[in-house]
């Protein structure tokens, strides 16, 4: 199979999905009509890629999963995207520009992602990530995986953009389908790649070329991708407000030293709106940012005005918060969790998910002394805590952030009543029981639990101690 472009075409950029959300935002980009770009899926399941539309299919691993998939398995998604390297390579070899994308949690998603990025890194490609990071109902360690894999993407790809699906439940309404749920997440992806593509392919009143967007999108790390439409007199304000505060995304262009601004339009299009637009990016980005711009006529659109604005190089503070904003969102502490991976020996390379026999005994020792712990939680799997301070133990956060989901006010006040009840037992019961009801979503469920010390949410299964 033949895998290699017109080279007289221009700018070669591919898009490639991998695991099944990857491949299922691949197909939907393609139900969209999207243009000048080359789809290549990529899978473990041999049966979820029959119904792949890419030009290029790829079954990875065949060896690893015998075309079964990787059981949600990180470290089986790595070892299939390592055995199919070549092929992989072959497929990607020659992309002036390759996006990356997957749905961060799973196994082939998250484990082969960062593979096929390293490749494309070798091969001296512009290489963009675009993940999503999974619903907060799918389960903590779900969670756990999806953050983890994000960390080793992040080491290849130059830029990377995140996408809370959590986000998806803030703009949905009852009447939302879980396709039209995730064809709004793919937005982002869709817009950014063909905000870029038309930038540099399609003939415009201002065009760019690949030079300009390796200038502001190579090893920029954390990157804003926002999009925005509106018609009316007001439209370009409207536009550019909803791409600078994507709904979709938990960064915005605050700070970034660089940003892409591509507004599309209708033969109406003036020039005054390109001006405010490029304008308020000016405003809300760092004094001396590379910002640059283009404008491109697509008469389709008639009264529409789409902007498309990619931010990066922000600076390490508010990397830092984001990336903390988005850590204690999944449910644990990346720091704590950091430090156990390097006693634990973890291969920085790859990806440790097992936990070694000497963390199983540690373990095993907190649960012995747990039991001889007079700090109890009178079986209502609520955290415990110490009587005589109002603070719950730290291993115990993770439980807290895995309740039904509340404000942090609803939280607060339930960590502070925990502490004030256990000096009285006789209230402690119907108190609790109505604040934890009044701060559940309807029809959440509570995790099951069993009396005594609550563990870590990664602890709670005694298969995990098993050796």
């Amino acid at each position: 199979m033949s895998f290699g472009m017109d080279e007289h075409q221009g700018a070669i950029i591919r898009v490639i999905g991998i695991g099944g959300g990857g491949c299922n935002a691949v197909n939907r980009m393609i139900d969209n009509a999207v243009q000048g770009i080359e789809f290549i899926s990529v899978n473990t399941d041999i049966q979820a890629l029959q119904a792949s539309k890419a030009q290029v299919v790829i079954q990875i691993g065949e060896k690893v999963t015998r075309g079964l998939g990787a059981g949600a398995n990180p470290e089986m998604g790595q070892k299939a995207g390592e055995e199919s390297a070549e092929e992989i390579e072959q497929a990607i070899v020659g992309s002036d520009m390759l996006f990356v994308t997957a749905g961060m949690g799973g196994g082939t998603g998250t484990g082969a992602a960062p593979v096929v990025a390293q490749i494309a890194k070798k091969l001296g490609i512009l290489t963009v990530g675009v993940v999503t990071r999974p619903f907060r109902f799918e389960g903590a360690r779900r969670s756990q995986n999806a953050e983890r894999g994000i960390r080793e993407l992040e080491q290849y790809v130059d830029s990377l953009v995140i996408v809370p699906n959590d986000k998806l439940l803030e703009i949905a309404n009852e009447d939302t389908t879980m396709n039209e749920a995730f064809s709004l997440a793919d937005r982002v992806l869709r817009f950014g790649v063909t905000g870029i593509s038309d930038l540099i392919a399609v003939p415009g009143l201002i065009n760019l070329d690949l030079a300009d967007v390796r200038r502001v999108m190579t090893n920029a790390g954390i990157c804003h991708m926002g999009i925005g439409t509106a018609s009316g007199e007001s439209r370009a304000a409207t536009a550019i407000r909803q791409a600078i505060n994507s709904p979709l995304l938990d960064t915005t262009i605050d700070g970034a030293n660089g940003v892409i601004v591509n507004v599309t339009g209708g033969m109406d299009m003036k020039i005054k709106e390109i001006d405010e637009a490029v304008s308020q990016v000016r405003d809300s980005a760092s004094p001396d940012a590379d910002i640059i711009f283009g404008a491109v006529i697509d008469e389709n659109l008639k009264d529409e005005l789409m902007i498309t604005v990619i931010a990066s190089g922000f600076d390490q503070a508010t990397t830092s918060q984001s990336r903390n904003t988005q850590v204690n969102y999944a449910g644990y502490d990346r720091r704590r969790d950091k430090q156990n991976m390097n006693q634990n020996g973890s291969n920085s390379d790859g990806f440790d998910f097992l936990k070694t026999s000497e963390r199983k005994d540690q373990l095993n020792r907190n649960r012995a002394q747990s039991k001889q712990d007079n700090r109890v939680d009178g079986g209502f799997g609520l955290p415990s805590v110490s009587p005589d301070k109002h603070h719950t133990r730290d291993d115990s956060l993770d439980y807290v952030e895995d309740m039904p989901r509340s404000s942090d006010r609803e939280v607060a006040n339930i960590v502070h009543r925990v502490s004030e009840d256990t000096r009285k037992p006789e209230t402690k019961t119907e108190s609790l029981d109505d604040d934890l009801n009044s701060s559940s979503q309807k029809g959440s469920k509570e995790k099951s639990t069993r009396p005594g010390r609550i563990l870590p949410w990664i602890l709670q299964d005694d298969d995990d101690f098993d050796e």
